[in-house]
């Protein structure tokens, strides 16, 4: 399989098409006006292209095909799918695109900021170092960890949207000496060998179609000597592809969050060894005995709230609410108010937030697997 090639013509064409979708709603501070605000046509092409994937397949009948045409096509998958996503995700959860533990009476938040704290401590990040952010959202971790550690991040991103969502937030912040947001696909790294002195990934690289290419473009950019951390999605050893309930928990993950081929534990491990790591720790933070479960908001769990203000972060990922956004959405829709597609992707959403905590519960699948890898101070490049 041949990876998708950001050529200076995609990177054109990938601009005009945001340009075509997006507008200026980059600009809107409110997250639902700028889903609003997308062309409604664009959107619905995006749409098309995102779910004709998973379309008419369930876990009953999808084909070994059906996974290869999908890492096939990741990039255009992962593009679509934040196009689609990213101003639910904004308005639902905040500016940071990933789970985290929970402990007693802390507010959403600061439990958020506190795991990307970990992993910046963890990682042994200091003040003045040069360190890239794989997959990097519109910024939150980025803004949070530069600012934690006093380091510049270059945050790379295949989403036009997105870099400029970061870009204007990192500006408003007044962080922009401190923060530079890319376009790039993290399989071709747009960066020269030896160039960074840390790279992290929160929640990203399970987007791409292979671990071990990821983590080999990873290991090629960063400094001899340099620490690569990341929280990643992963199917545990409990999990059993031929277990059709088990699949149908995988499936529902991979569409709800625009990932092409989960894979397990072992291949994790195995992926950042063959990239020429040496692994110094790896855990499965999901793992730790918290009294409150890291998918307790997606669950609609108040009980475990840290804060009174995490109430409607809580509500709008309770049944009722997700049930009523989507049909407020398909009656925006019918009325011209809401870009084509919006319905659908609201209820893949939910999906994938059912699946999440089924996964969770059943000890199938962990958003924070844990793993810090150093590049040995003698090796320069892999071939």
């Amino acid at each position: 399989m041949q990876s998708s090639h950001l050529t200076k013509e995609d990177h054109q064409r990938d601009a005009a098409f945001n340009q075509a979708l997006h507008g200026q709603s980059a600009n809107q501070k409110s997250a639902f006006m700028a889903m609003l605000s997308k062309d409604s046509k664009a959107q619905q092409v995006a749409a098309d292209a995102y779910f004709r994937h998973w379309d008419d397949k369930d876990a009953k009948i999808e084909t070994i095909e059906d996974r290869e045409s999908r890492k096939a096509d990741y990039a255009n998958i992962t593009r679509n799918y934040y196009d689609l996503a990213t101003g639910l995700y904004e308005e639902a959860w905040g500016q940071s695109f990933h789970f985290c533990r929970f402990a007693a009476s802390e507010p959403f938040l600061q439990a958020i900021a506190r795991h990307e704290h970990y992993l910046a401590t963890k990682m042994n990040l200091k003040s003045q170092m040069k360190v890239l952010d794989v997959g990097c959202g519109v910024g939150g971790p980025a803004r949070e960890i530069a600012n934690f550690v006093d380091i510049h991040v270059t945050g790379l991103n295949i989403n036009d949207y997105q870099i400029q969502r970061a870009t204007l937030v990192a500006e408003r912040a007044g962080m922009s000496d401190r923060l530079k947001f890319i376009k790039g696909d993290f399989m071709e790294l747009p960066f020269p060998d030896n160039n960074f002195d840390a790279v992290y990934a929160i929640e990203a690289t399970c987007h791409a179609p292979s671990l071990e290419g990821v983590y080999s473009e990873i290991f090629r950019v960063l400094k001899p000597g340099g620490i690569f951390g990341v929280y990643e999605w992963l199917m545990t050893d409990k999990y059993d592809a031929n277990n059709p309930h088990h699949r149908e928990i995988r499936l529902g993950i991979e569409q709800g969050d625009g990932i092409a081929n989960m894979v397990k534990v072992q291949e994790g491990h195995r992926a950042i060894k063959a990239a020429g790591f040496e692994l110094q720790h790896a855990e499965d933070m999901s793992l730790r005995p918290d009294l409150i479960p890291w998918y307790y908001p997606i669950a609609g769990e108040f009980k475990y709230m840290g804060s009174l203000w995490d109430f409607f972060t809580v509500l709008r990922m309770t049944k009722p609410v997700r049930g009523m956004v989507q049909r407020l959405l398909s009656v925006l829709e019918v009325v011209r108010l809401a870009p084509g597609g919006s319905a659908k992707t609201a209820a893949s959403l939910a999906r994938a937030a059912d699946s999440l905590v089924a996964g969770a519960k059943e000890g199938l699948f962990t958003p924070m697997y844990l793993m810090i890898a150093k590049k040995s101070e003698e090796i320069t490049s892999v071939s």
